[in-house]
């Protein structure tokens, strides 16, 4: 089995223009960043989170998806595609994640309308202060 240094993503590719979304390869499973590209500034301001769990074309069907519907709000994207044994709500777990921290920056919520992580909320404590190393 292909060695990695990361457990959950297998492969990533950033900062891939728009244009080119159509190379990426059908049924790929992940995460995926929609940035809009500040040229002036060389900044990518993350947009959007989301995730592809297989089947309708994946990620790529999923980019595709976006490209139709929010037109002019992001120029870049870029994918992290997971193992093969990773399964789909671990998937749902890291979107719901990154969805999470991004849910008060005023850019990323334009698109994101999940502004949290009910299964993140379920885990939380405040207390850090009384938190045992086990």
């Amino acid at each position: 089995m292909e060695q990695s240094p990361l457990r959950l993503i297998k492969r990533v590719s950033e900062y891939i223009p728009l244009d080119d979304i159509n190379l990426i390869p059908r049924g790929l499973r992940g995460i995926y960043v929609l940035y809009n590209r500040r040229p002036k500034l060389k900044n990518y301001d993350v947009v959007y989170v989301g995730m592809a769990l297989g089947g309708k074309g994946g990620l790529r069907g999923r980019l595709k998806g976006h490209r139709r519907r929010k037109i002019g709000l992001w120029t870049h994207c870029s994918i992290f595609d997971v193992w093969d044994n990773i399964r789909n709500d671990e998937i749902v777990e890291l979107e719901g994640l990154f969805r999470h921290i991004y849910r008060y920056d005023s850019r990323a919520n334009k698109l994101n309308k999940q502004r949290g992580f009910k299964k993140l909320k379920m885990v939380r404590d405040s207390k850090f202060w009384e938190w045992n190393q086990e």
